[in-house]
């Protein structure tokens, strides 16, 4: 069951990152401005929080398989959906009630229900290189697919192929995606689920009971966390790369496919790391460092410079992942951990939800394009430094 869970945020991750290279650029073709994308973004996020709230705090009690394969319909309707229509309105019906991702990072149920099922199949002695190898599945499966998202479309439109159409084949594939992983979550079998338990049957706070303050607590630092990550999301780094350098797919592509492999390469690190030092003390140190290197982005004079300063920062960013979905398994029951990683999702999804329209509003005012990279940093860093003061003697189990 691990390999099967471990295969299945691969082919979600590669759809995801097929798809986040160019959603953007598509928008801007079918005439939407930068502020309607950062609203649209905004909705999109607003709109996984609601599903992920509804799967994830249910899952544990309703079933596991059966929550993912709802979350695979509704990531395929939407991939379907977004194809038939250029209607503003529509769209954002389409983004608040489906599941589309639109950076490399992963708001939607799927990530908090596996982590769940993935956290009760090993001992928690080997919970964080089972996750550190959950995020390089994932980095790397998402780093494959931006590159072939951006050679292939650039490739499409060397051929003919209009710039719209081009970009609606990423979408094509992203909503077979859908239909592909729900096969998957088919062979799922028993031994995924939470065992039945009497004091989950009672008083319960969305799924939670025992853990509901430490939750609740770290869903609110991970949303400013969220929130900092927000104002510089794929999607908005690819529309500045475009707009300040002129960077086309293929070179956005080949950028992104280097920021997923290089974070996936570091999350094996990171497990190493938290052996030695510590869940938090990994999570924070690490972080710091790549919210600095956010700062300096725009200030960067060239394209060559931007993306280097992105890919040390690659080497960095996502080193926090993998031990602090550990740690959010071990500070809670076995039978809250699907609702527990939901819960905290949400506040992620919630804060970075808040940020797109912000930095949408930001990137159209001239002169301002860049002030998105600063605030993410100084955000992110006042994270760093909560997590650190509120929860280093709190330790969990593994």
């Amino acid at each position: 069951m691990v390999q099967l869970l471990l295969a299945t945020r691969a082919v979600r991750m590669f759809a995801y990152g097929m798809l986040a290279v160019v959603f953007a650029l598509y928008l801007r073709a079918i005439g939407l401005s930068t502020a309607q994308i950062g609203l649209l973004i905004t909705l999109t996020l607003v709109g996984d929080a609601a599903v992920s709230l509804l799967i994830t705090t249910r899952a544990d009690q309703i079933g596991r398989k059966r929550m993912l394969m709802l979350g695979t319909g509704l990531m395929f309707a939407a991939g379907v959906a977004f194809l038939l229509t250029q209607n503003f309105v529509l769209l954002v019906v389409t983004a608040t009630l489906g599941i589309i991702s639109l950076s490399n990072g992963e708001y939607g149920p799927f990530m908090s229900v596996e982590q769940a099922a993935l956290a009760q199949l090993v001992p928690s002695a080997e919970r964080t290189a089972l996750f550190a190898r959950y995020q390089l599945y994932g980095s790397f499966a998402t780093a494959l697919g931006s590159l072939i998202s951006g050679w292939l479309v650039r490739g499409l439109q060397q051929n003919g192929l209009s710039e719209i159409a081009s970009y609606r084949v990423p979408l094509v594939v992203y909503a077979l995606f859908g239909l592909i992983l729900g096969g998957m979550y088919y062979f799922l079998r028993a031994e995924i689920e939470a065992a039945p338990s009497p004091i989950a049957q009672t008083g319960t706070w969305l799924g939670l009971h025992q853990s509901s303050k430490t939750v609740t607590q770290l869903s609110v630092l991970f949303g400013v966390d969220s929130f900092g990550s927000g104002l510089i999301t794929q999607a908005f780094i690819v529309l500045w790369l475009n707009e300040q350098f002129g960077a086309d797919s293929a070179t956005l592509g080949s950028l992104f496919f280097g920021v997923n492999l290089l974070s996936g390469l570091s999350a094996l690190a990171s497990a190493r790391l938290a052996k030695r030092i510590g869940l938090i003390n990994t999570m924070v140190f690490t972080h710091i460092p790549a919210n600095v290197l956010a700062l300096l982005v725009p200030f960067m004079p060239t394209l060559a410079s931007a993306m280097g300063v992105l890919l040390v920062r690659a080497m960095l960013q996502q080193m926090d992942v993998a031990p602090r979905q550990a740690y959010v398994m071990a500070v809670v029951r076995p039978d809250e951990r699907s609702a527990a990683a939901g819960v905290t999702n949400l506040g992620k999804t919630i804060g970075a939800a808040l940020a797109p329209t912000v930095a949408g509003q930001l990137m159209a005012t001239p002169g301002w394009g860049g002030l998105p990279f600063f605030a993410a940093g100084i955000i992110k860093i006042g994270y760093d430094l909560a997590i650190y003061r509120g929860f280093r003697r709190l330790k969990g189990e593994g």
